[in-house]
């Protein structure tokens, strides 16, 4: 799983790894946050949230762990990230020493990602990241104290809602940005939506075709609203640091 054949890494076109779109050469931002989350433990008795985020669609995958050490690390990225988007070209890591081992470093060379850190106060990269593992925590608490189960369970449901939720940053969800198309939710099926009630196979196939068609100037037009909205961030952040 975690050895990648020299033969395809020499010849990258007969492997679709390096057959980059839109999202890939954006990194992807893994934080292992623990030791400010003491909900987090009484909720999944696990002391730790990995949470993967890729900076331009949003789109989010996290796990609980007890504890992160580089075999962990490994598995979730070659499960949650690899073997859904591809390789990516850069992932960046906080600076925990789970993070710069020389197991994961050699590894990291075998796939050819470049390997990146930043520091845990760093406002304008670790900061997203951050909200959302606490959108995700607090996410998983009303969902235990309404519906019970078991926190897994829970995690994968609040993970659900986050994607198919559009974002302030890039107006779309991330749901839409990586598959070019919006998710049919359960509130569609409760309350009927136009493309419910007018479903036809043939119609749907075509529309299908035509989302991906649009998909390039969809995620042209969400970037542009990134960078609009990575400024304003930036801007309010130095007039408070002035103030």
């Amino acid at each position: 799983m975690q050895k990648v054949p020299k033969a395809l890494l020499s010849h990258p076109s007969t492997c679709g790894a390096y057959h980059y779109h839109v999202i890939n050469p954006v990194p992807f931002h893994i934080v292992g946050d623990g030791h400010r989350r003491p909900l987090l433990h009484s909720l999944c008795q696990r002391k730790f949230l990995l949470v993967a985020m890729n900076y331009f669609t949003k789109w989010v995958e996290a796990e609980p762990l007890v504890r992160i050490t580089e075999g962990e690390l490994m598995k979730f990225i070659w499960k949650n990230i690899v073997c859904r988007f591809g390789i990516p070209r850069k992932i960046i890591l906080d600076n925990g020493r789970q993070f710069q081992g020389r197991r994961i470093q050699e590894w990291f060379q075998g796939l050819r990602i470049k390997q990146r850190f930043t520091t845990v106060a760093h406002p304008r990269s670790n900061g997203q990241v951050e909200v959302t593992n606490h959108i995700l925590v607090q996410g998983i608490k009303r969902r235990l104290e309404r519906a019970g189960g078991n926190c897994k369970e829970q995690l994968t449901s609040v993970l659900w809602a986050y994607r198919t939720t559009p974002k302030g940053s890039t107006g779309e969800s991330p749901f839409s940005l990586v598959y070019g198309t919006e998710a049919i939710i359960p509130a569609e099926l409760g309350t009927p939506s136009h493309r419910i009630i007018n479903f036809s196979e043939e119609y749907d196939r075509d529309l299908l075709k035509e989302n991906l068609d649009l998909m390039q100037e969809l995620r042209e037009k969400a970037f542009v609203l990134m960078q609009r909205y990575k400024n304003t961030m930036i801007n309010s952040y130095i007039r408070g640091r002035k103030a």
